[in-house]
């Protein structure tokens, strides 16, 4: 009797070949599934990259474009946006202009805002009573594709009278 149920094993390597094709085709869609979402993360990444490096461009349009902070604009409240092609220069007081397109994907626009005067700082070589540093801030917002937006507050100043 004990030799007919050693001999009954037909069909386990067929069960066993199933758990393990099952088993096999989980770890895939696991897999699967991983690289997916690291995908999605990797672009999510690049985008918010773009829009940034987007927002720094902006900051250097800033230094290059004196009329944004310079004598024009020192009245408190009132900021300059950019970017604004006018010439001569008006500026811009009510919202955003569209924004200034670098390449398919990114492109930024911003303000630039007038704050107080103060003395100039200590060490920086200019004398007090004569000169004044006028304090700026400036918001630079950075776009990208599937409307990813970044932004860079900047305070910087001005020597001037």
């Amino acid at each position: 009797m004990e030799d007919i149920l050693l001999d009954n094993e037909k069909g386990s390597v067929m069960v066993l070949a199933m758990i393990l094709l099952a088993v096999l085709t989980i770890l895939g869609i696991a897999v699967l599934t991983s690289s997916s979402i690291d995908t999605q993360i990797a672009g999510n990444e690049l985008r918010h990259k773009l829009a940034f490096y987007a927002a720094e461009s902006a900051t250097a349009y800033v230094t290059r474009r004196p009329d944004l902070y310079g004598p024009d604009n020192i009245t408190a409240g009132s900021p300059h946006y950019f970017p604004n092609n006018i010439v001569p220069y008006v500026g811009i007081t009510s919202g955003l202009p569209k924004a200034l397109t670098m390449n398919a994907t990114q492109s930024f626009n911003g303000e630039v805002e007038y704050d107080n005067a103060l003395s100039p700082p200590r060490g920086s070589g200019y004398s007090v009573g004569e000169y004044k540093a006028h304090q700026y801030q400036m918001v630079c917002n950075g776009y990208s594709s599937n409307e990813t937006t970044k932004n860079i507050v900047v305070g910087f100043y001005r020597i001037g009278y």
